[in-house]
């Protein structure tokens, strides 16, 4: 097998993989025509035959004159010129001078190590071509050679577009963008008169042997061929369809290049403003990830303050709110912790309030009963309460709670 005679050239390593990859070497391409041609190149030589066809041999041919002749010259200057510039831009060498000057496109590429080079050309020298190059110049990828003031790389023309073949590159743009305009506006042109006056586009002296209105010749005036209404207008819309799609794409491309005249760059500077762009953009939405997921784990969390008071409430209990399990934790525990301190309350007045508490009890029912109440005794009776009874520590909070006198 011929794959295993392969000459291989490291290139970068794969993200996360410590080996590098080996891909097989091969030599530069020259131009547009080198082996083996892109399936784009194919289908646009292919499209590019079908329309001229359609043009110049089906419905141009059945315009009336002077109409006629005025679009033979204008689409025929349109196709013609596309013709000439495409093969232009497709031969020329995008190269710079020094790789053009080396003549070793049949030699293949020398090999390239990334865990050596961080890149291809550093310092103004490419380290594949081995050459001094200019500033403004791109190691292609696919071409595998430095192009000078490269633009972009084109898969319908095969190779590289850059300063030496760059306006060859947008006269064919231009003219195939007018030639299918062009186009276009005959065929509707054409579909329209043969329902309206159909007359008026059987002028070709062939059709005056042809008494049925229902046959048409194509390829007129040199092949004549004859065909039906259906065949004419079933050919007219696959034409029409197909020659909108390829407006559509040249209309766009077109634009693009209007639009990097206007900003004075080009097509690989815009893909690295846009690629700087959403780099930045990534980095701006990390980061406020990161702020909203800080925020949200700060919500999560709460606190709970408690401030215990010498007056004749117990305590007060502040918490902050930051997420409902939190709040309903932190409410329960109040309850909880002002519940405690009642009940400690109540036990210290009973048990330590009075010497004798069978007898306390006694006179303050008694008391009650006379609407007398004995306020020495009870002032007495607190101040004991006071200095006897041990301080209540809170569970919660490091603070020391002293239960107060209960008056009566």
């Amino acid at each position: 097998m011929n794959c295993f005679s392969q000459r291989l050239r490291r290139t970068s390593p794969m993200r996360g993989s410590c080996s590098n990859e080996l891909v097989p070497s091969k030599p530069p391409r020259m131009n547009g025509w080198s082996w083996p041609p892109q399936a784009f190149q194919v289908v646009g030589w292919l499209v590019y035959s079908y329309l001229c066809i359609v043009s110049f041999g089906v419905y141009i041919p059945l315009l009336p004159p002077p109409w006629n002749h005025v679009v033979y010259a204008l689409t025929g200057i349109a196709f013609v010129l596309h013709f000439f510039t495409h093969i232009a831009a497709a031969t020329i060498d995008p190269a710079d001078v020094s790789v053009r000057a080396k003549q070793s496109y049949s030699i293949p590429m020398p090999h390239f190590d990334r865990m050596k080079q961080t890149h291809v050309i550093k310092d103004l020298h490419c380290y594949l071509c081995d050459v001094k190059v200019g500033p403004k110049v791109k190691h292609c990828s696919v071409c595998n050679k430095c192009v000078e003031d490269f633009d972009h790389h084109c898969k319908w023309l095969n190779t590289c577009v850059g300063g030496r073949n760059y306006w060859c590159f947008f006269v064919a743009l231009f003219s195939a963008t007018l030639g299918v305009f062009m186009l276009i506006v005959v065929i509707l042109f054409v579909c329209i008169q043969h329902y309206l006056n159909p007359n008026s586009l059987r002028t070709a002296p062939q059709f005056h042997s042809i008494l049925e209105n229902g046959t048409w010749l194509i390829f007129l005036p040199l092949a004549p061929i004859k065909t039906s209404s259906a065949g004419l207008l079933i050919l007219a819309f696959i034409t029409t369809m197909l020659s909108i799609t390829c407006l559509m794409l040249l209309c766009h491309l077109l634009g693009f290049h209007f639009y990097l005249f206007y900003k004075g760059i080009s097509t690989y500077d815009y893909l690295k403003i846009q690629r700087q762009k959403e780099a930045r953009k990534t980095e701006s939405e990390n980061r406020k990830d990161a702020k909203s997921n800080n925020k949200a784990s700060q919500k999560k969390e709460g606190y709970i303050d408690c401030e215990p008071a010498l007056s004749q409430s117990s305590g007060t209990c502040k918490s902050e709110n930051k997420g409902s399990l939190t709040s309903r934790l932190s409410e329960s525990i109040c309850t909880e912790l002002e519940i405690f301190k009642k009940s400690a309350d109540k036990e210290n007045s009973f048990h330590y309030g009075t010497e004798n508490p069978t007898e306390n009890t006694a006179g303050e029912m008694n008391d009650n009963k006379n609407g007398k109440p004995d306020t020495e005794e009870a002032q007495n009776a607190a101040v004991k309460s006071v200095h006897q009874i041990p301080g209540v520590q809170d569970p919660l909070c490091s603070c020391v709670m002293t239960p107060h006198p209960t008056s009566q």
